[in-house]
């Protein structure tokens, strides 16, 4: 792992610092959710290919770490019930009967085996570009003592969808010494730390106020911005549009 950390160094070290965030929007080609764990010994292959994703820079690639191995041996340091819960409703929402690790959702549409990198980088192709890729745009900027989001508009009615924001750590090195990978150090880039709806949308361009002392606070090592429909029972469905927030100076 030597080589993934002198990289997630160069990319901390080349964070935008500006004092506008997203003045030109781009939108990324694509949001990647792993769903992982420390205490999964076939997980490594897809938290790496994750930390490839974020560090190529065109993805917004989230790793949440979830609670339900600790009993093997070793408890996630990273993990929470948070990021158990949102997983257990993506597979009710795909019509699953039970949830498994490694597993990646690609743009909210696409599930699969994390561990399978040559299927993760299809889906993100497949869809890149297209009405399953990243459709909305989405803008972040300062003004005073706030950061404000805008949204584009979707040329299509939308039932229900809500501005998520993912709060997640840059970059966490862990020394396993229990359980199925012990012995083992890993550096997990973009490990999520929180996440909360900021405001429903309706398909048409918004704008959201936040304190920064706020999302600072919680998105000490970064935040994402999601807009996520959602599709029956208020379960998590395609991700229409994301941004990376970055930081002025006073953060």
């Amino acid at each position: 792992m030597n080589l993934l950390r002198l990289a997630t160094a160069v990319l901390l070290l080349a964070l935008p610092y500006g004092a506008l965030a997203q003045e030109n929007v781009k939108r990324p080609k694509a949001v990647v959710e792993l769903f992982t764990s420390q205490g999964c010994n076939s997980c490594p292959p897809a938290d790496e290919t994750l930390s490839r994703l974020a560090l190529a820079g065109d993805v917004v690639a989230l790793a949440y770490h979830v609670d339900y191995w600790d009993y093997l041996g070793w408890r996630d340091t990273l993990a929470s019930a948070d990021n158990t819960a949102r997983q257990q409703e993506y597979n009710r929402a795909f019509g699953n009967r039970s949830v498994y690790t490694p597993q990646a959702v690609v743009n909210g549409r696409q599930q699969m085996n994390g561990a399978k990198r040559g299927k993760v980088e299809a889906a993100i192709e497949r869809m890149a570009g297209t009405a399953e890729g990243m459709v909305v745009d989405v803008k972040v900027s300062y003004s005073g003592d706030s950061v404000i989001i805008e949204t584009g508009e979707l040329p299509r009615s939308v039932d229900e969808a809500h501005v998520v924001l993912v709060y997640f750590n840059a970059a966490s090195e862990v020394e396993i010494t229990r359980g199925e990978n012990r012995g083992r150090n890993f550096t997990y880039l973009n490990a999520v730390s929180g996440f909360h709806s900021a405001g429903m949308w309706h398909g048409k361009k918004a704008r959201f106020e936040l304190p920064m002392s706020e999302v600072a606070k919680k998105g000490a090592g970064g935040c994402a911005v999601l807009v996520q429909e959602m599709v029956s029972g208020g379960l998590p469905g395609p991700i229409l549009g994301a941004a990376i927030v970055t930081r002025p100076p006073n953060w």
